[in-house]
């Protein structure tokens, strides 16, 4: 998934290092820590020492459902060459992989002995939910919704429980995610296609797969792989910024999905937990970050539901939190 804002991810690129950013440690200077955050669409990795970053490359998706086990492994390698060689270092004291679907059987294995073939030998791999509650909490209870290519919500209480809904793929759930937003869309408007209602949505599909006809459409659609729907979000919310009425019915529901998940977490939290205080809320995901008209009405709809509960309107980094657990994960070895 997209993580990274707009006014950091316009400026990243494949090989392309970004310096002088400033991220929060406990780590001496002289620990030098890699992060890795393995969405569904891209992979970031930065490398730091102390609270300097020395190095912060992109790269391909290394999430093995969606590129499969080869290419999936051939990024992680070339990602870590790049970074290594951006960052000017030979070696890391420390790293932490966030990864999509990091529970899998065999994902934390292939991408723990990659890491050993560059040296790496303390390491942890975690869900990329895990990495992005970190950037926005550093170990402290919230709930953190994560809204890019996938979806998935998660909230942790002060003692360390974890609670979470959605996330169960695009297949199966990631309701208000880039991929449900593009796919819903073109349910949506052939559903008004069928019923006279206008809509410029099929028209934008179009000239974004480079189909002429409708029977072309749909059967770029149904293909085996399929079209990256969440690749279609931008064109969906353009559609709605200009007037498309079910371009903005499935932006509206995509903010209804993601305020549900958010408020079950938050139910879970308190009948599970016994938490009676709130907690506060962050984002992440490219959906949120970039989206105004979902983002605004999930506001609405939180604040409608629990005005005492904090909802920050700046996604977080998701690879920042991967970088405060390779510092922690360092400082216990070091310790």
């Amino acid at each position: 998934m997209s993580l990274l804002p707009d006014n950091l991810s316009d400026r990243v690129h494949s090989g392309q290092v970004i310096s002088g950013s400033v991220v929060s440690s406990p780590v001496a200077s002289n620990c030098i820590v890699l992060g890795i955050d393995g969405g569904g669409t891209n992979t970031r990795a930065v490398i730091a020492s102390g609270d300097a970053i020395l190095g912060r490359v992109q790269g391909s998706s290394i999430k093995r459902l969606r590129v499969g086990a080869e290419a999936a492994e051939e990024s992680l390698r070339t990602l870590l060459r790049d970074v290594f060689d951006a960052a000017g270092v030979s070696h890391v004291d420390a790293a932490s992989a966030g990864v999509a679907s990091a529970s899998m059987p065999g994902i934390s294995d292939w991408i723990t002995e990659v890491f050993r073939d560059f040296g790496i030998r303390n390491s942890e791999v975690v869900g990329d939910e895990v990495i992005a509650l970190d950037a926005a909490f550093h170990g402290g209870p919230g709930i953190l919704q994560i809204a890019g290519t996938g979806s998935n919500c998660i909230g942790r209480t002060a003692g360390g429980q974890y609670e979470s809904a959605g996330g169960y793929s695009s297949v199966l759930g990631d309701e208000g995610s880039g991929y449900w937003i593009g796919l819903h869309a073109i349910r949506q408007a052939l559903h008004a296609y069928d019923g006279g209602e206008p809509s410029t949505i099929l028209d934008r599909v179009a000239a974004a797969w480079g189909t002429s006809t409708l029977e072309e459409l749909v059967d770029l659609g149904n293909a085996i792989p399929g079209p990256d729907f969440a690749a279609l979000a931008p064109v969906i919310s353009t559609a709605a910024e200009e007037g498309d009425a079910v371009a903005t019915r499935v932006l509206l529901q995509a903010a209804s999905d993601l305020a549900d998940f958010i408020l079950l977490v938050r139910r879970k939290l308190r009948q599970r937990h016994g938490i009676t205080e709130e907690v506060p809320v962050a984002f992440t995901g490219s959906v949120l970050e970039k989206t105004a008209i979902v983002r605004g009405r999930l506001t609405e709809l939180l604040k409608q539901a629990a005005p005492d509960m904090s909802f920050s309107q700046n996604g977080v980094v998701a690879v920042e939190g991967a970088l405060w657990r390779a510092h922690n994960l360092a400082t216990s070895i070091a310790g």
